[in-house]
């Protein structure tokens, strides 16, 4: 594969060029019990941008605003030539129900929050960070609409939404004439792989580029969990909030693991990292633009930065995809079924659109 962070990409439909991995800036802070202090969080962003990257992601709310803070102190000097990516619906004000959600008012106030936060006039990404199935998709997208023509941000996104919806605003979004959806953030990695039923194909059909969280499964594919911590309970299992909070979360199954295992004999076979097996993995899909790595160290980031120098066999490729492999469910598994491929083409050869 052999990529680098300079080998910039297309976002979705749109002519916005993005590093092939993006920096995710939840890490900045330490308020949630985990993460990088402020010197930490400078070494992270420096090397990222050294190494040409200029993707960098975050949310209103990530680490209660200091990540957001952080960010625009850092990127002063730096932000026409960075690619910044905030959220908005997530509750801001605990008790006020209009500082979280998909609304105008939430995002309008949530924008501003942000702008504020950031210490710029503009946000390159605005996504929808969660759906709240409540606000009507016409508010939602005339008001990111107003907010592209307000110059207030570039491009709207959305993220943990269900493809139906998504797809439906798209269609709605290209009929009104409105800014259209450019990317969708999911969770994708070797271990959550249901992405691959209907968000990604849509994406691709729709002009979405995805965007990954949560490439490495929230460590399990790097091997620092093991049998003992299928057991294990909250603030019992390790050495860190996040990696309890994981165990609680139910990472830590007899499946995963066995999957953490395939990728760590691939990793040993190529003389590389887990981690780097499991984010090189994710950019093998074509539908795939820009995995978010969360280091929290710059020991980490390095180690990241080196899935782009990943290279596959076939064979390597076909175990780590047996090992992960779900199943798509119908109507996808009767429709790639030999049955329905005789009843509608026969023996005639077509080809798929390129």
């Amino acid at each position: 594969m052999s990529l680098t962070l300079d080998t910039y990409r297309l976002l979705g439909r749109s002519g916005l060029r993005v590093s092939p991995l993006a920096l995710g800036a939840a890490t900045f802070g330490t308020d949630w019990g985990w993460g990088a202090r402020q010197d930490e969080a400078r070494k992270l962003f420096d090397i990222y941008l050294e190494r040409g990257g200029n993707f960098i992601d975050t949310a209103s709310t990530y680490t209660n605003g200091s990540s957001e803070r952080l960010l625009g102190e850092f990127a002063r000097d730096h932000r026409e030539s960075l690619v910044l990516a905030t959220k908005y619906t997530t509750l801001r004000r605990p008790g006020d129900p209009n500082s979280g959600g998909a609304h105008r008012k939430s995002l309008f106030t949530s924008v501003e929050a942000s702008l504020r936060q950031l210490n710029t006039d503009y946000i390159d990404v605005l996504y929808l960070h969660v759906w709240d199935f409540t606000t009507p998709v016409e508010e939602i997208l005339r008001g990111m609409d107003d907010l592209v023509r307000q110059g207030k941000i570039l491009y709207v996104a959305i993220s943990n939404a269900p493809a139906w919806q998504v797809s439906r605003m798209q269609a709605i979004a290209d009929l009104r004439g409105w800014s259209p959806l450019v990317a969708l953030q999911i969770e994708y990695n070797l271990v959550e792989r249901t992405g691959e039923r209907d968000l990604i194909p849509m994406a691709r059909e729709m002009g979405l580029g995805v965007i990954p969280f949560s490439p490495l499964a929230g460590g399990v594919l790097t091997g620092k969990y093991g049998r003992d911590d299928l057991t294990a309970t909250n603030g019992a299992s390790g050495d860190s909030t996040r990696k309890s909070l994981n165990v609680a979360l139910g990472m830590v199954t007899e499946r995963n693991l066995a999957i953490a295992a395939v990728v760590q004999e691939v990793a040993t076979e190529l003389g590389r990292t887990p981690a780097q097996i499991g984010l090189a993995w994710t950019l093998q899909n074509p539908g795939v633009t820009a995995p978010i790595i969360g280091a929290r160290t710059p020991a980490q980031l390095e180690d990241n930065l080196g899935a782009l120098e990943v290279d596959f066999t076939t064979a390597q490729l076909a175990r780590l995809d047996e090992a992960s492999t779900i199943e798509l469910g119908y109507p996808h598994t009767l429709l790639a079924g030999d049955h329905i491929r005789t009843v509608t083409a026969g023996d005639l050869k077509v080809e798929p659109r390129r």
